[in-house]
């Protein structure tokens, strides 16, 4: 009964009888009209009138077929029964057969609605909470709505003027409900109103309402009894049924489906409108049935079983049968007069199917029904057609099945260029794309149609010019004639062919990545190929692993898809900006060898790797060999320059400029500590593991990952992106995969045995470490069982022992690591492959060759499986190593059972870890992407979501793009690479360094010339006169926090000198100032960099977001963390701490307050302030807590242990102990119960007299019990105080203090006198709204999600997690990402539907009335209509003369000249 009603731009009124009729009797398709977007859809209850205006048929009969000869003497033939469920003129299921209402077939005829005229009206299970919550509030009497007729008026103007926030009205009308059961008496017409109840099902009654009118008189329930009494004086009814007598005075009002329809068709327009509802959509007595619609045929098919066999019928034709015969009995029964309980029985079997018929997992419907039938079966009613993974809306409208899209198993080839993938023959016979014939394409398709389908490159289709339906199959039609007839305008469906644009994507698809635009090369063979450099984006590997391939079938599609999705433009990831394409594994290993100091060629070699590297398709300028006598010879570091830069003046691909690459950076073993070392620092690192790059020339240094691979914005093709262009990045990146894979295969890298085998050094090193391991630990388990060990802070005595245990065996491992690094050979494979990082670390040569080191679970050793131990194989309450799970052994030595036991435990806690992060990864990265996906920038620099509420004034308050950051931390420029490069790029011969005072000059002089950095045709900051130089100033438009940042590089770098400056940071020169060319280029270089990262309007940062919040969450390994550094204090990391924050749980699991103090250097203050706050109960500080059973009298006697007391620095006397206990509401004690005996003692005495059940034995064990649990001092809620002592960086700084807490409470926490209120703060995102306010829970967030991903360093852009928190915050609370927060967020029914709870929300749509918009993503996508964002953004007004053609690219912010080109200036002049 509920529907929606389409609405479209421009259309006028009309008659609606006869649009509906003329809707739904014909399907009219119109392919000269223009098609028609759908501006909003409409949803409402449809009335009885309605439901039968779109009918084409009452179906009467449950027969589904019959059988009837075509003409006499024939043969019957099976054929829909007239009337019936599949009655002929509701449309067809049968390809051959036309319908009998619009003579059509199946493909063109969209069915028609018939309806089932019910005998008595039922109850919509859809609206029943609806009907009930309308009732409460309207008097039963005379149907008005029980509310004083002042707050009548003041809700009707309220629902009147708010009527399209939905939000405001479902508050008021929640309101409006509980006010209205609060009224016992009609201010109208006075008569007795009570509650609504609903009665539970039971026989056959379902969906049954009581209106319990007496419950709140008593009074008037007794002048029922005296009507009672009157119409049946001698209780005859009452003497026949004796049990009716008891209930007479439970009598209640049975609201029948009759009676309340009668009720709601009473209620006025006006009190529609107050009651929530629509007088226009959704009038009250129309959630009453009377009237079923029947759906079309084509909705619920019939499935032909063979010739002769019959058909298999849907769901809900079987059920429209069923609904069709009870109704029927129910005719039947009451026209033949029967029995009120035979009625009534039928009336609630047919109310049963009717429920079933829309919801078949209603709770109770199942049982009812299969306890009447006997079946067993589950027919699924609408509701399950629509909701769920495989419903109408996630399986067939958000998300579809496609044509010309192909899978098989992937496999690599480093031969094929990054953004090449290798489509086999096979594949590319069958994937086809509609080319346009032109003057420049017809040769080539001519000759593809007459190589036809079956030989590649063919075609398959052609589609003649004028006509969509003269399709000519190329395997059955004339191919020469084809080909003969091919005309300019006419289109070929040909074959994949090379350099065709094709979309590759794996699954799960966390990430903008992992569907990227290819193109592609047609190879033989029969899997997907690509080059491993783009492993990393889709988190592929060849171990299986199968990929989708997609064919573009436009020119437009084409166009976007490889400048939006193209593999070189998505080099970078949106995360945070570092490039996630780059070089791996084998190609790191070969770049390792090549340019380590020991690697020399010849000249033939070394034309044959320059051949390597580009298939000899290339120019090369070799440069002067490193060696002369006694024979000429080039090194590695002199093939990778030519890598970089093949002859002097090289350009880049795109923009033109020289191939000049600056940069450092240190490799794995590079130690930064040694920067200043002047022996050892930089680029005199004793290992070579300092690169250092000048105008393409690699000074020193072996590359490895930092340089080579992903994660690092200094390396090599992040530079190349940045200084040059992306296109050359990618180009470079496959001359490495070509140069690298050809090398290894020449020169070999095989992984052996030999490689792993311990020398004599490696093993007389790992029992030198072992041994003094087993010592260390045998003193700690010495020391705890004598009671002197020291204890770790916040821990007891065995949990100390554990932590310090702990530590001194994961150490072990690393010293062991460390050994076997030194003593193994220079050429092993295993040190190659982890000095290079390509794969491998220090922890798997340990263990693969030392000792695999202490086992965990949950962060601990390994508990206690049996009584008082691990494994039977060791003595009970054994500490030692081997018996907590130290595993001594290596995979080269082999382990024995226990400790092989012992490994299986921690590799099965990884399996069960990895499998539930999948599921709930998937699910948070689903809930994120539904609450961010509509957000985008504005033209007017603000993010707005699709119904144009702010959430921000401005993206990240800067309005830049993070994915165009060049810095660290989410800054836009690397300003020391910035210089380095412009002091390599621009060089100082004719110009003089400059001082500080005449850079100052150079500054103040640069920022006050005019820089057009736009030019003059754009129009923009067009202005005249002197105001020019400032509209035009390159200083305008960049954010504070930049400028801030260049003015302090500058100054601590000693470029320039400012008296005022108080930048807080060392001053330490540069090692050579710059020029005042240089100087000025920097500046330039650094303004145009910083515009060109500004964040451009349409950009879809909330999807951006969500992504890059949601995929690093499978990378999160089970990982415990002790917080602050404390062992006894771990806290929730990973992915359920995400979810918590997310979800703004009201508790979590961990929460921690973190409170600075004010007098931090004294440590007897930091005990004293813990005292007060941390929760300290009785028993932890009484010496003794004593049952006494005396002659006289029984009691607890509780004596306090005051050197304790003393030692914690606690106020605390016998007398607050006392109060503290008065005060427990646990105990209900008085004052006449507790005694104080002394200073430290009291008597405490049962609440126990001649009236308590309970003996007194048991009441003194109870009240012993709860006297240990009786907070005596501290805030309840604050489980544990830490003290933790803050490090600082200097030669001998004091000690200074701080507490951590367990648990709420940051309001009492701040309240304390000594602690520094402005400072404290706690990671439960809730208690910091509650407390500090919504901009306080806001930062709260933003820092929570960085701490958690920063742990497994993951590197997110704080612009996402702003966009977070805004989105969270901006509605004046804490909305978690849920079903519930999302339905305060969005307004989109169609969104909400798409998301979860699907039926609930369209229900609740048709109930009230509401419309939606179509703006939002989630809508536009079911409806097939284009996102208003990115290319859908803006609407074009101008349209182009005829003529004029569009450039191919945008031209260059200035003019440039050759010198400036030569030099990498994009804008900016050089001086």
């Amino acid at each position: 009964m509920s529907g929606a009603r389409v609405a479209q731009p421009g259309g006028g009124g009309g008659n609606r009888k006869s649009m509906l009729k003329e809707f739904n009797r014909k399907l009219v398709v119109n392919d000269v009209a223009p098609p028609q977007k759908i501006k909003r859809i409409d949803f409402g209850v449809h009335s009885e009138e309605e439901v039968c205006r779109m009918s084409v048929v009452e179906v009467k009969k449950d027969e589904m077929y019959s059988h009837h000869p075509p003409a006499p003497g024939q043969a019957s033939i099976r054929q829909p029964t007239l009337y019936g469920p599949l009655d002929k003129r509701m449309g067809t299921t049968d390809k051959s057969q036309y319908c009998a209402t619009c003579a059509e077939p199946l493909q063109t005829c969209a069915g028609h609605f018939g309806h089932i005229k019910l005998t008595m009206p039922v109850f919509h299970q859809g609206y029943f909470k609806a009907i009930v919550s309308v009732l409460c509030c309207v008097c039963k009497s005379c149907a008005r709505v029980l509310l004083p007729d002042d707050d009548r008026a003041s809700a009707l103007q309220f629902m009147r003027r708010w009527r399209e926030d939905h939000l405001r009205c479902a508050a008021r009308f929640k309101s409006i409900v509980e006010a209205c059961k609060k009224i016992s008496h009609c201010p109208h017409c006075g008569a007795p109103n009570g509650p609504i109840k609903r009665v539970p099902a039971s026989g056959s009654r379902y969906l049954v309402l009581i209106h319990d009118k007496y419950s709140k008189h008593e009074d008037e329930r007794e002048e029922l009894h005296t009507m009672l009494q009157a119409e049946d004086e001698y209780f005859s009814l009452t003497r026949r049924n004796p049990e009716l007598k008891a209930n007479v005075g439970k009598a209640t009002e049975d609201l029948d489906p009759i009676k309340v329809l009668a009720l709601l068709k009473r209620i006025s327009d006006e009190d529609v409108e107050v009651l929530f509802m629509s007088s226009v959509h959704s009038r009250p007595e129309e959630l009453i049935l009377t009237h079923l619609p029947v759906p079309p045929c084509c909705i619920r098919p019939s499935v032909a079983m063979g010739v002769g066999a019959g058909s298999n019928e849907d769901d809900l034709t079987v059920i429209i049968a069923e609904i069709v015969k009870a109704n029927a009995t129910l005719q039947e029964t009451m026209d033949k007069g029967g029995a009120i309980a035979n009625v009534m029985e039928c009336w609630g079997y047919l109310q049963l199917k009717i429920a079933h018929y829309f919801n078949s997992e209603l709770p109770g419907v199942q049982q009812q029904l299969s306890m009447k039938s006997g079946k067993r079966k589950v027919m699924r009613g609408f509701a399950q057609r629509l909701k769920g993974k495989q419903g109408r809306f996630r399986g067939n409208l958000s998300g579809k099945r496609v044509d010309h899209s192909g899978r098989t198993v992937i496999s690599p080839d480093p031969n094929l260029h990054v953004r090449q993938v290798a489509v086999p023959v096979h594949m590319a016979k069958i994937l086809t794309y509609p080319e346009r014939v032109t003057r420049f394409n017809v040769a080539r398709l001519k000759a593809a149609v007459k190589r036809g389908a079956d030989t590649w490159p063919g075609a398959t289709h052609v589609l003649l010019q004028g006509s969509n339906t003269d399709r000519k199959d190329l395997r059955y039609y004339s191919r020469p004639e084809a080909a003969s007839k091919l005309r300019i305008g006419d289109v070929v469906e040909r074959h994949l062919i090379d350099d065709d644009v094709v979309l590759f994507n794996r699954q799960p698809s966390l990430h903008r990545n992992s569907i990227m635009a290819h193109r592609a090369k047609v190879l033989a063979w029969r899997t997907l190929r690509f080059n491993e450099c783009v492993c990393k984006p889709y988190n592929a590997d060849f171990d299986g692993d199968e990929m989708n391939l997609h064919v573009p079938q436009t020119e437009e599609a084409r166009a976007e898809s490889l400048e939006l999705m193209g593999v070189v433009n998505n080099i970078c990831t949106p995360k945070d900006g570092t490039p996630i394409i780059s070089a791996t594994q084998d190609f790191l290993t070969g770049s390792y060898l090549i340019t380590r100091k020991d690697a020399f060629f010849h000249r033939s070699e070394l034309s044959l790797f320059c051949c390597f590297m580009c298939d000899a398709c290339d120019d090369f300028q070799l440069p002067p060999p490193a060696i002369m006598k006694p024979v000429k010879l080039w090194t590695g570091k002199q093939l990778f320059n030519l890598l970089m830069l093949p002859r002097k003046g090289a350009k880049s691909v795109v923009t033109g400029v020289d191939v000049l690459v600056n940069t450092e950076l240190g490799e794995s073993q590079y130690d930064k500590k040694s920067d200043t070392d002047l022996y050892k620092g930089r680029c005199m690192c004793p290992h070579d593991n300092f690169v250092c790059i000048r105008n393409s020339e690699l000074m020193c240094g072996a590359l490895g990952k930092a340089t080579l691979g992903d994660g690092n914005k200094n390396s090599l093709f992040y530079t190349l992106i940045r200084d040059c262009d992306a296109e050359t990045a990618a180009d470079r990146m496959t001359r490495i995969a070509k140069l690298c894979s050809r090398w290894i295969g020449l020169h070999g890298f095989t992984f052996g045995l030999e490689d792993v085998m311990p020398t004599p050094s490696i093993l007389a090193a790992k029992r030198e470490v072992m041994n003094s391991a087993h010592n260390t630990c045998e003193e700690l388990i010495q020391s705890y069982k004598e009671g002197r060990l020291e204890r770790v802070p916040g821990c007891d005595l065995e949990l100390s022992l554990e932590q310090l245990m702990g530590k001194e065996l994961d150490e072990v491992r690393n010293k062991v690591a460390a050994a076997a690094k030194k003593a193994l050979h220079f050429d092993n494979k295993v040190l190659v492959m982890a000095l290079c990082k390509s794969k491998g670390s220090n922890e798997n040569i340990s263990q693969m060759i030392g000792c695999v080191g202490q086992q965990k679970l949950a962060g601990a050793r390994i508990p206690n499986g049996f009584i008082g131990r691990t494994l039977p194989h060791f003595g009970i309450d054994s500490k030692d190593p081997a018996a907590k799970g130290f595993v001594e052994n290596s995979f080269f030595s082999g382990l024995t059972p226990t400790e092989f036991f012992m490994h299986t435990m921690t590799g099965r806690e990884g399996l069960v870890d990895t499998a539930v992060k999948t599921a709930e990864c998937g699910y948070m990265a689903r809930r994120l992407m539904k609450a961010l996906e509509d957000l985008s920038i504005r033209y007017d620099g603000t993010v707005r979501n699709s119904y144009g509420q702010v959430v921000q004034f401005r993206y990240g308050d800067d309005g830049l793009d993070p994915g165009l950051m060049e810095g660290e931390d989410g800054k836009p420029l690397n300003l020391s690479r910035m210089m380095m490069r412009s002091c390599a790029l621009i060089s100082p011969t004719g110009d003089i360094q400059l001082t500080q005072e005449e850079a100052c000059r150079v500054c103040n002089e640069w920022s006050k010339t005019p820089q057009p950095y736009r030019r003059e045709s754009v129009g923009l900051f067009k202005v005249e006169g002197e105001e020019w130089k400032t509209a035009m100033a390159p200083i305008d438009g960049v954010s504070k926090r930049f400028l801030r940042d260049l003015y302090n590089y500058l100054h601590e770098n000693g470029i320039i000198n400012d008296a005022e400056y108080d930048g807080g940071g060392e001053v330490s020169k540069l090692a050579q100032s710059p020029t005042r060319k240089q100087l000025r280029h920097f500046l330039d270089e650094s303004f145009r960099r910083y515009r060109r990262a500004v964040a451009e309007p349409g950009s879809a940062v909330g999807a951006m977001g969500a992504q890059s919040i949601g995929e690093p969450g499978t990378q999160m390994t089970l990982k415990t963390f002790h917080f602050a550094g404390i062992a006894s204090m771990n806290v929730t990391l990973g992915v359920p701490r995400i979810k918590e924050i997310i979800n703004a749980s009201k508790i979590i699991s961990t929460p921690v307050i973190e409170v600075p103090l004010d007098n931090d250097k004294d440590e007897r203050n930091a005990r004293i302030i813990k005292g007060k706050i941390e929760r300290t109960t009785l028993g932890q500080v009484a010496k003794s807590i004593k049952q006494i059973y005396a002659c006289e009298r029984c009691y607890v006697s509780v004596k306090l242990d005051t050197a304790c007391i003393q030692d914690l620095q606690l106020n605390l006397s016998v007398h607050s102990v006392r109060k503290a206990v008065l005060d427990d509401p646990k105990l209900k004690l008085k004052d006449k119960h507790i005694q104080i005996r002394g200073k430290d003692k009291l008597l405490v005495y049962p609440a126990h007299d001649d009236k308590s059940t309970e003996s007194l034995h048991f009441a003194l064990i109870s009240l012993t019990q709860l006297l240990k649990n009786v907070s005596v001092i501290g805030i309840p809620s604050i489980r544990r105080a830490v003290i933790q002592t803050v490090e600082k960086k200097g030669l001998d700084p004091p000690k200074r203090y701080q507490l951590f807490m367990e648990g709420v409470g940051l309001q009492e926490v701040i309240s304390t006198s000594g602690v520094k209120g402005t400072k404290a703060q706690t990671n439960h995102i809730m208690e910091m709204q509650n407390v500090l306010g919504i901009e306080a829970a806001r930062t709260s967030i933003m820092r929570e999600i960085g701490n958690v991903m920063g742990q497994y360093g993951i590197g997110i852009d704080v612009r996402h997690l702003m966009l977070l928190a805004d989105v969270m915050t901006f509605k004046g609370e804490v909305l978690g990402i849920t079903r519930f927060g999302l339905a305060k967020m969005k307004e989109s029914v169609l969104m909400l539907a798409s998301f979860e709870k699907t039926v609930d929300h369209l229900f609740d749509a048709a109930i009230h009335g509401r419309s939606d918009h179509i703006v939002g993503v989630s809508e536009c996508i079911i409806l097939g209509a284009p996102v208003q964002i990115g290319t859908g953004a803006f609407k074009l007004l101008y349209k182009n003369p005829e003529g004029n053609t569009l450039s191919r690219r945008r031209q260059p912010l200035m003019s440039l000249d050759t010198r400036e080109r030569n030099l990498g200036i994009f804008a900016g002049g050089v001086v």
